[in-house]
């Protein structure tokens, strides 16, 4: 019976060089695995659904046993997928869902729950050793061989919109003071919210926000994680754009969960609200089948996130943002599938610490013949760091 398990190489795969290795990259499952040559020939013949029988019959100038050792070390480190698995539908949803977009937007898997220094002593050790070897680039560049020209003096007229942009920074401390629900709703309307419809003869109702969008496709969403918002129960809510309503979703919301979304910095503990910002991605693939668009999602979303930081500026509030995140883990709370949707930033508020000073932390192988069959035996060596 186990030989009439089917399996497949995984869709989600790249193979390189590096430091003298032949890797291979599941960016799915986000793991690297150093192995041998021929395991790109065993990967390659399990292109479609097949079994350990069909592979001892094709390899037939190899043991069996070696064979079968050597499918089951690929299916191990998730090269190869069984049928029916659940790695094998996650990886499936993937193709399907981002086949425009990949090899070349597997970025985007691949920097989930990235590592991060949780010890601030230890992020400032690095920072030393790493001006130990090249010196810090320059903040300026000079280019020359041209003429300069001195531009007018920088006298800005006195208006709202100056004292906003020069006001806005990134905020660490934050009053336990609570949000009202007029700030929160003025915040979500003015970032996220629709602000009128262009009419398009070939796509139909395309949105108006205040932030741009490649062809008005809008794939960005936020979530709102209040805690400590007047009027609003604790909890985690999806803003509707066109209805500006928001819905709760039924999951935990405290200040250690604000934590542990944002890869542990103290300073998200003491904010008063979250705002969890997602992409729908099939909304831009669908009409931009080129893998550069996921540029252009990215750029979206620092778009919506400046927008954010000057609205919360105007309104009183200190501002924050972050990309320092536990994606699984919003994702997971946030009841979305990281593939359609996924996260992509964070930002919170407060209301400014009126004695707030600089932080001072950084922010931070083929073997012996045997019978004239020689044994199927590549070495797949320990799982590669990136």
């Amino acid at each position: 019976m186990r030989e009439r398990i089917q399996f497949r190489r995984a869709s989600n795969l790249l193979a390189y060089w590096k430091d003298g290795r032949l890797c291979f990259s599941n960016f799915a499952s986000r793991l690297t695995i150093a192995a041998g040559p021929l395991a790109c020939e065993v990967l390659d013949f399990f292109g479609t659904w097949r079994t350990s029988r069909q592979a001892v019959h094709h390899f037939s100038n190899f043991t069996p046993r070696s064979v079968r050792s050597a499918v089951s070390q690929l299916l191990k480190q998730g090269l190869l997928l069984r049928k029916g698995s659940p790695e094998a539908k996650d990886d499936e949803r993937i193709a399907h869902a981002w086949g425009f977009w990949l090899p070349e937007a597997s970025l985007h898997f691949w920097t989930k729950n990235a590592p991060y220094v949780r010890d601030e002593s230890a992020a400032a050790r690095r920072i030393k050793d790493a001006l130990l070897v090249a010196p810090q680039p320059k903040i300026f560049k000079s280019v020359k061989g041209g003429d300069s020209f001195r531009l007018p003096s920088q006298n800005f007229p006195n208006s709202e919109f100056v004292r906003v942009l020069l006001a806005r920074k990134t905020h660490r401390h934050f009053r336990k003071q609570s949000l009202s629900l007029e700030s929160v709703s003025r915040l979500l309307s003015l970032v996220w919210g629709v602000t009128g419809y262009i009419h398009s003869p070939r796509f139909g109702k395309l949105l108006r926000k205040t932030s741009p969008s490649g062809g008005g496709r809008h794939p960005g969403e936020v979530y709102l994680m209040a805690l400590r918002v007047k009027g609003l129960r604790r909890g985690l809510y999806y803003y509707h754009p066109s209805h500006h309503r928001l819905d709760r979703i039924s999951t935990p919301a405290t200040p250690t969960r604000a934590w542990q979304y944002c890869a542990r910095q103290q300073f998200v503990k003491n904010a008063a609200a979250l705002f969890l910002m997602t992409a729908v991605f099939p909304r831009t693939i669908w009409k931009y089948r080129h893998p550069r668009a996921y540029r252009v999602v990215l750029l979206e979303t620092g778009h919506l996130c400046q927008t954010f930081c000057l609205v919360a500026t105007w309104l009183g509030l200190a501002p924050f943002c972050t990309a320092a995140l536990n994606d699984l883990l919003i994702e997971k709370d946030l009841g979305i599938d990281g593939i359609h949707e996924s996260v992509l930033y964070v930002a919170g508020v407060g209301y400014p610490n009126t004695a707030e000073h600089p932080a001072h932390s950084v922010n931070r192988a083929l073997g012996h013949e045997h019978h004239h069959r020689r044994n199927l035996a590549f070495r797949i060596g320990e799982r590669v760091t990136r």
